[in-house]
């Protein structure tokens, strides 16, 4: 059974009466994870609720999400009155703060955190470092992105929350959990989509200011008939600033090339990081793809889990 603490900011703690319904979805970074929750409502909540900022899900007495409260609503249904609760993931706040524009000429990944995440109040497990020169980050970008743009162009990463709202500085990818899902697996549904469009095969970044253009493609996919041109302006730039800026846009713009939707019928069954084998003949459909999306819900049809499949 699901539980939802609430804290407010004065230091009292509520715990909501049985759930209706819940839906608890997960990504690990961006869009943010996020928390749905249903309960009847009684008189005493009228002094918490507009208090609550922090909640905490709890399964079996392991945390399943801690985060923000962003709203609440109290309705009245066929089930009397009902109190709705919503709330994100910790990294709501590293979203919804913006940072200074800063100049790093040699930047580290400490003070990175302390600059960007340390702010927020957040804990942070630091498992992989990064390093580089020269770091800009501009004038109203969040504070996720001012983190996340650094760790991802010094260190090869994107960092991400666990659902105790820990940030870690390492890839998402590669958790080591696998589910295997076969012909003999009680699968309510399945959607498989490919697509080509907004793939990039070319970036052309042009720099008028020196005079200089660089070309960056996606070979892999020119050479099955792509055919998907940007060009971008970045004046003094650096070789190695046009090089990193072609091949990110290349690789956001294929991340959902493949995705596969499924649903079954119990409440989390994998998490974003985790890996699923498929081995479903029926619809030819084989192979390892990694979990980017995670939605458990609970409602008048059960429990289940819908699981968004593609490849990092």
């Amino acid at each position: 059974m699901l539980s939802i603490h609430l804290e407010t900011y004065d230091g009292e703690g509520y715990v909501l009466p049985i759930l209706v319904r819940w839906d608890l979805e997960y990504t690990g970074g961006v869009p943010c994870d996020s928390l749905t929750a249903v309960c009847l409502y009684s008189a005493e909540m009228a002094d918490i609720l507009p208090k609550a900022t922090r909640f905490t899900a709890y399964r079996d007495g392991d945390i399943m999400l801690r985060g923000v409260v962003d709203a609440y609503e109290i309705a009245l249904s066929r089930q009397g009155l009902v109190v709705t609760v919503e709330g994100r993931g910790m990294a709501a706040l590293l979203l919804d703060n913006e940072s200074e524009a800063l100049t790093y000429e040699r930047a580290l990944l400490p003070e990175i955190l302390e600059n960007h995440v340390a702010p927020c109040g957040i804990t942070v497990h630091q498992k992989e470092s990064a390093s580089g020169g020269r770091y800009a980050v501009a004038s109203g970008s969040s504070q996720w992105k001012a983190l996340q743009g650094f760790t991802h162009r010094f260190g090869g990463f994107d960092p991400y929350f666990t659902p105790e709202g820990v940030l870690v500085t390492a890839s998402l990818w590669g958790s080591g959990k696998e589910l295997e899902v076969s012909d003999d697996s009680p699968l309510l549904s399945l959607r498989k989509r490919e697509q080509r469009y907004g793939v990039i095969s070319e970036v052309l970044i042009q720099d008028k200011v020196q005079g200089v253009s660089h070309p960056v493609r996606n070979q892999e996919f020119i050479d099955t008939g792509g055919q998907r041109r940007h060009v971008l302006y970045m004046p003094r730039s650096t070789a190695e600033d046009r090089r990193y800026t072609g091949e990110y846009q290349i690789t956001q713009s294929a991340l959902e090339q493949l995705e596969i939707d499924l649903e079954l019928p119990r409440a989390f069954a994998a998490m974003p990081g985790d890996r699923v084998g498929l081995a479903l003949s029926r619809l030819n459909l084989s192979g390892r793809y990694d979990v980017v999306r995670s939605r458990s819900r609970m409602d008048g049809d059960g429990e289940r889990t819908e699981l968004t499949l593609s490849r990092r």
